[in-house]
């Protein structure tokens, strides 16, 4: 009896969790919105554009600091909020470099967060080696295939080698987070290399441009963003991440 009620309680416990947690991303669902429904960027870039592209990740950014307080901005939420500085750049195409540095340094926080001691994990599995090499084959692939487009470009001494750092660093990325075996957190990094490639072959006229390609680009990376965002937040809220607190502590 006394199991029963335990799993009872846990049950309760998890469904108010999750509740709370709906409640924490209203404003990035509402904010998700008057994105799309006002579709700023379409217009003249200014700092309102700015704010409004911005604003769905920085709500994900104070959501990850809510829960897992101000060392996180060393992590996860600090590469929310450098996504957010970079989301502010691309607005004007002349930043594109600086919004791509930003994106960069937020991938790097994000691979230190699922190496540190909250995402650790003894278990390995054989299919996880296939997506390393799938994923490794598709980024190398791509960006082999961009080549001859970024030596066309206007500036192929910058681009060759930014584009060529920042494939590195978002592949590693993805990598671990399929490292961490959280599922939201996988869908996550690997959602945000779709985003970033269909970016890359559309801005170097690789592909046509679609009616409805910034709709696939900005849908694909707000997802990208939610799911590493509430994965990392879950992962802090996990029983294992209890234990391993404890442990530290001694």
């Amino acid at each position: 009896m006394d199991i029963l009620d335990t799993d009872a309680y846990d049950r309760r416990q998890r469904r108010s969790t999750s509740c709370i947690l709906f409640l924490y991303l209203l404003p990035f669902f509402a904010s998700t919105a008057v994105y799309f429904y006002l579709w700023i960027p379409e217009s003249t870039p200014s700092p309102l554009a700015a704010g409004v592209k911005s604003a769905p990740v920085l709500s994900l950014a104070l959501l990850v600091l809510s829960y897992n307080g101000g060392w996180s901005l060393l992590g996860v939420a600090g590469g929310l909020v450098l996504s957010a500085c970079g989301d502010a750049c691309l607005i004007w195409k002349e930043h594109f470099l600086h919004g791509m540095a930003c994106f960069a340094l937020a991938h790097i926080l994000y691979s230190l967060s699922f190496l540190s001691w909250r995402y650790s994990s003894s278990s390995s599995s054989s299919w996880l080696y296939v997506l390393y090499l799938l994923l490794w084959g598709v980024s190398g692939g791509t960006f082999f295939y961009l080549l001859p487009f970024l030596r066309s470009s206007q500036d192929p001494d910058i681009y060759v080698p930014a584009i060529g750092a920042y494939t590195l660093l978002i592949t590693v990325m993805a990598t671990l987070a399929l490292r961490t075996r959280r599922t939201l957190v996988m869908l996550g990094g690997l959602t945000f290399v779709i985003s970033d490639l269909t970016i890359a072959l559309q801005m170097f006229k690789v592909i046509e441009t679609l009616d409805y390609n910034r709709h696939i680009i900005m849908t694909t990376y707000y997802l990208a963003q939610l799911l590493i965002a509430v994965g990392d937040v879950k992962t802090t809220l996990t029983p294992e991440a209890d234990d391993l607190v404890k442990r530290k502590r001694l």
